[in-house]
């Protein structure tokens, strides 16, 4: 059993930016040739798909599935495979971003492998084709005071509106009686929690830590992965009927952006300065930074060895649509075979020789 204490910052206030849906490349992006990284016939295949939107989760926060787009754009790297890709900020709702995938509206965006199967059960037809983690983002903080989960029972649990089906199942896991907590809906001020608010408080391993880190204020991290609960972080979905048609567009996607997520591995300030630049005044870049960090770090904490970033591992995909059925979060519980369909593992496949990526491309 890992638990993680860490130190925490003043509170970030969420508010709305105000962002341009795309832009040009910045002075320090360096100038690429079109098709410099693919063959002529490629090239070619991937102009016929014209033009590509991409939708972010959110806004230009610097998450993974978001900064390597906007930098692979940047970068070139679009410009180089000769794919013509726009990139359009969302909202945050989930399922708005799933409905305009299905309608084709938008050509990818990013969905964790959860809410994938989610989209799917409510007769939203979109495809996962890759993921950077098993552990995902939701996890759960206490004070440190706080040792063994039980300890939680007849306390207060702070969340967003409702309780991540992955912390519940970590809970579940450590024979926490849940009737026994009252859950009441808190906003985005982590800080309840070290004022004494509340006992324990849901939130993501990439933001409230990093807002809170300037305060002082130690607590712990209970991530539901080292629990065994499966979920995804860095998930990207497709249109199916794009991908059908357009396979090798989708395939240099995928290709241009694991590039430039190991381009922004290594040089953070940079690639968050595309992000910053998108988005306008009010943007935290220093925050942003730490988020994307702090993903990163997670990728590579998590990545098995010979393992190729991006791949969707199919035991942690079964175990996670076995968790929405045990906690009645599908109408209709797909079949093994039906749920298999929702995810396509060929795109990543075809861009990997053993674990190292494919670049250029043939």
């Amino acid at each position: 059993m890992t638990r993680r204490p860490l130190l925490f910052a003043a509170p970030l206030a969420l508010a709305a930016l105000a962002l341009a849906g795309c832009a040009g490349p910045t002075d320090t992006a360096p100038a690429a040739d079109a098709g410099s990284a693919v063959s002529a016939e490629r090239c070619s295949l991937n102009k016929d798909a014209g033009e590509i939107t991409y939708l972010s989760g959110y806004q230009w926060q610097a998450s993974a599935s978001i900064l390597e787009v906007v930098a692979a754009k940047e970068l070139g790297y679009f410009d180089d495979l000769c794919l013509n890709v726009s990139l359009e900020p969302g909202s945050g709702e989930t399922s708005q971003n799933t409905q305009l995938l299905a309608a084709g509206t938008v050509q990818f965006t990013p969905l964790s492998l959860q809410n994938l199967i989610q989209a799917q059960d409510a007769g939203v037809d979109v495809l996962g084709i890759s993921s950077y983690s098993n552990e995902g983002l939701e996890v759960l903080l206490t004070m440190p005071d706080i040792t063994k989960l039980t300890q939680l029972e007849g306390t207060i649990l702070g969340h967003k509106g409702q309780l991540p089906p992955t912390v519940a199942a970590m809970l579940d896991e450590e024979g926490v009686d849940m009737s026994t907590i009252e859950q009441v809906q808190v906003g985005y001020d982590p800080s309840v929690l070290p004022r004494g608010q509340v006992t324990s408080l849901t939130g993501f391993i990439s933001n409230e830590p990093n807002l809170l880190e300037a305060a002082g204020d130690e607590v712990t991290v209970w991530s539901p992965y080292d629990y065994g609960v499966p979920s995804s972080l860095g998930a990207m979905a497709v249109n199916p009927a794009f991908a059908s048609e357009h396979p090798t567009a989708v395939e240099d996607f995928l290709r241009a952006i694991l590039h430039a997520y190991a381009y922004c591995a290594d040089n953070a300030e940079e690639c968050v300065g595309y992000t910053a630049e998108l988005s306008g005044d009010g943007y935290d870049a220093a925050h942003n930074q730490r988020i994307w960090e702090t993903e990163v770090a997670t990728v590579a904490d998590t990545l098995p060895d010979g393992w190729a970033l991006g791949a969707i591992d199919t035991d942690n995909y079964a175990a996670l649509g076995k968790m929405l059925v045990d906690y009645d979060l599908l109408e209709n519980p797909a079949t093994a075979d039906d749920a298999s369909s929702y995810i396509d593992t060929s795109f990543i496949e075809a861009i990997y020789d053993g674990d190292a990526l494919v670049w250029p491309a043939p």
